[in-house]
């Protein structure tokens, strides 16, 4: 067996085999943002010697990670994680309330959470002791922030995308759309943000504010010219988005500058769940794999 083989079976097995913790590993911050505080959660690597800090965008919606933290990032274990939540969550929100408040609707903003971000980051990273490099990851909408955080930031030397497939946000939405039969919905949304009716108006669950943000934002050519390397991570059985949407972007990327690897996970869904079990001791374990020096785009 080769040697980066025998370290990713070896670190699968780590993060397989270490999921059961007696104490909550993450702790509860507000990082200031300006004027703002925004929730996040923290903890240490979970073996020495730490070689990397991981930052994570967690994806839509208004639920808090607190609950499955210590089991969802179990597999780095090399690394510092911070989760840095959207304004207005309850980070023990989990799972997801049926509805986001009121308040949380109206505030939802795609590029006022960018910088909002973009400004605790800056001071967090400033005010850290580690000069350790940072792998700034985004799951499912929370890769949309990644390249302009990665702009404004220095200390990230990676990006991960998990459950994203890379496009663009109006072309995604409306793939999304079509595959979960609602582009009716989706039509009307369009209609309604090209309108003069106000931001405050809620359709689907968001303000046209939120949508407004949404279809003006532009990821796939920020992520393939960004200079850094790009992993990206997705379930060939997710049911929110067709497999050529992954493809797609798989296709395009080979073109990238910086380097470029797709893992597609046979049978999970868009957690990165199969019949077997949670496949995300597979992303980490190429992150792990990173930090040692060695390639983390194995086949």
């Amino acid at each position: 067996m080769s040697a980066w083989r025998a370290a990713l079976a070896a670190l699968i097995m780590l993060a397989f085999g270490g999921c059961a913790f007696a104490q909550p590993l993450f702790a509860s911050r507000h990082l200031p943002a300006g004027e703002q505080r925004l929730p996040a959660l923290f903890r240490d690597a979970l073996v020495q010697p730490a070689r990397y800090r991981v930052v994570v965008i967690p994806g839509s919606g208004c639920a808090g990670m607190a609950p499955i933290a210590d089991r969802y990032f179990a597999g780095l274990l090399h690394a510092s994680v911070l989760v840095l939540h959207k304004p207005g969550v309850d980070v023990a929100a989990w799972p997801a309330p049926p509805r986001c408040s009121a308040g949380f609707v109206q505030q939802d903003d795609l590029a006022e959470w960018q910088q909002l971000a973009a400004k605790a980051l800056r001071q967090q990273l400033a005010q850290a002791s580690s000069d350790l490099p940072v792998v700034l990851v985004g799951i499912s909408e929370g890769a949309e922030l990644l390249p302009a955080l990665a702009r404004e930031l220095p200390e990230v030397k990676a990006l991960v995308i998990i459950s994203h497939a890379g496009l663009d946000p109006a072309e995604l939405a409306g793939l999304q759309a079509e595959r979960l039969g609602a582009s009716a919905a989706w039509q009307k949304v369009q209609t309604a943000v090209a309108s003069e009716r106000p931001d405050s108006v809620v359709m689907q669950g968001r303000s046209l504010r939120y949508w407004r943000s949404l279809l003006s934002w532009r990821l796939q050519q920020p992520l393939l010219a960004s200079p850094l390397p790009l992993l990206q991570a997705w379930g060939e059985h997710d049911a929110l988005l067709p497999p050529d949407a992954y493809l797609g972007f798989a296709k395009a990327a080979q073109q990238r500058a910086a380097p470029y690897c797709a893992l597609a996970i046979p049978g999970a869904d868009h957690g990165l769940q199969t019949d077997a079990g949670d496949q995300l001791p597979l992303v980490w374990a190429r992150l792990e794999l990173r930090a040692k020096g060695l390639d983390w785009c194995v086949h």
